[in-house]
């Protein structure tokens, strides 16, 4: 298969970088954490056999700067501006067709603001591990974590609070953190390098305020049948990644969608991952 096309999109306050593979119904995945379009290289492939396949790098990650110069200080991001940068994309590369949409980690938060602000847009939403916090029966053990991490990345630097927020999650890695780089394809690899440089943008100004964020659940319930509510498999005992999804899909009565793997299913395991995808996405409406 030939290489992803590449392009660029100038939205309010950044220029994004994005990239297209494959034919077809549009398929838009949103990448989580510090990851951007390499995160789902693996996949990738298999997925623009059925799909004109769009990754990107959302705003002040990798590839995608933010305006102004690079050390003007930035306020924390915000979901709403987020998930408005993906419709613009939608609006230019699939104007006059709904589109289909993968979301994971603090993707999956912008992929659910998405169908709740666009619904007429999209045909199918999976969220995978969104870290809703606030659907939890009692979120402030989480958010006290969140917040410790952010914290520690201020005064002990990133490396030290991806270590405290891995011990937080108990039962794997942190978030958007390979555990054997050196088996991944390529383009991760490269993607690795990429990601470490991204850390002070997830762990100072995505990951409190996006695990923060509180659907509309009003606006939800009336498409609930476009929203597919994921976890993986490995993450049934990591309350903060997996419980949101649970309850989010038992207050839509859509169901939960188990994938392969934990949290990083769609990169540890991105050929078991994408079949499972393929076939969630091809699944007659409810």
């Amino acid at each position: 298969m030939n290489p992803p096309r590449t392009g660029t999109l100038a939205v309010p306050g950044a220029t994004l970088h994005y990239e297209t593979l494959g034919s077809g119904p549009v398929l838009l995945l949103i990448p989580g954490g510090a990851g951007d379009a390499g995160l789902y290289a693996g996949m990738a492939p298999e997925l623009a056999t059925r799909y004109t396949v769009v990754s990107y790098d959302p705003r002040g990650l990798s590839r995608s700067p933010l305006d102004g110069p690079a050390d003007t200080p930035r306020a924390d991001e915000e979901v709403p501006v987020w998930s408005d940068d993906a419709h613009r994309l939608l609006e230019l590369l699939s104007p006059d067709e709904e589109a289909f949409v993968l979301g994971c980690s603090s993707g999956a938060v912008v992929a659910v603001e998405l169908l709740a602000r666009h619904p007429e847009r999209l045909r199918r939403v999976v969220a995978h591990e969104p870290p809703l916090l606030e659907l939890l029966e009692d979120p402030a053990p989480h958010r006290a974590l969140f917040a410790e991490v952010r914290e520690t990345f201020r005064t002990e630097g990133a490396d030290a609070a991806m270590v405290r927020l891995g011990e937080g999650l108990a039962d794997g890695p942190g978030p958007q953190a390979p555990a054997q780089p050196t088996e991944l394809p390529p383009e991760i690899r490269e993607m690795a390098v990429r990601m470490h440089t991204n850390l002070p943008v997830f762990l100072g100004r995505v990951l409190r305020p996006f695990s923060s964020a509180v659907p509309d659940l009003g606006a939800l319930r009336s498409v609930a049948h476009k929203l597919v509510p994921a976890a993986g498999r490995d993450s049934r005992r990591q309350l903060p990644l997996y419980g949101p999804a649970a309850r989010l899909a038992e207050l839509l009565g859509s169901g939960l969608v188990e994938f392969p793997g934990g949290h990083l299913g769609a990169v540890e395991s991105p050929k078991e991952f994408a079949d499972r995808l393929l076939r969630v996405l091809d699944r007659p409406d409810r």
